[in-house]
């Protein structure tokens, strides 16, 4: 039953995945964030698609993110610093405007953390 239940929640993330991809393109002067989430770690990159080049990328597994990091930090804090580092990068490489690819995930909880902390460190979604 769990397997089901599972393969299932699979099949719902890939057609939301789909359904965004569809609507959203990043180009140079808007290139696209994309966010993947595991049970551990948060990956985001900032994506120029008319070029195929990735620009920017952040993750909880990157030296930066390990300076800045407490133990006793939740799941949404380690999110939101990955917003902040990744909206840092792109303050260094002069990019102001992205829009944002939640990649299927729900816009709820570490994935919404990661977009508020990208927005206060300067990005404009």
């Amino acid at each position: 039953m769990l397997k089901k239940k599972l393969r299932k929640n699979k099949l719902l993330r890939k057609r939301r995945k789909i359904t965004i991809r569809h609507s959203l393109s990043g180009t140079p002067e808007r290139p696209r964030v994309s966010v993947y989430k595991s049970l551990k770690h948060m990956y985001a990159q900032v994506i120029d698609d008319v070029n195929r080049n990735t620009l920017v990328s952040a993750s909880t597994l990157q030296p930066e993110f390990e300076d800045k990091v407490k133990k006793d930090m939740s799941g949404k804090e380690k999110a939101e610093l990955v917003g902040k580092i990744l909206a840092e990068k792109c303050k260094d490489k002069k990019i102001k405007k992205v829009c944002f690819d939640r990649n299927g995930f729900k816009y709820h909880g570490r994935v919404k953390a990661l977009a508020n902390g990208a927005r206060e460190g300067g990005l404009d979604f």
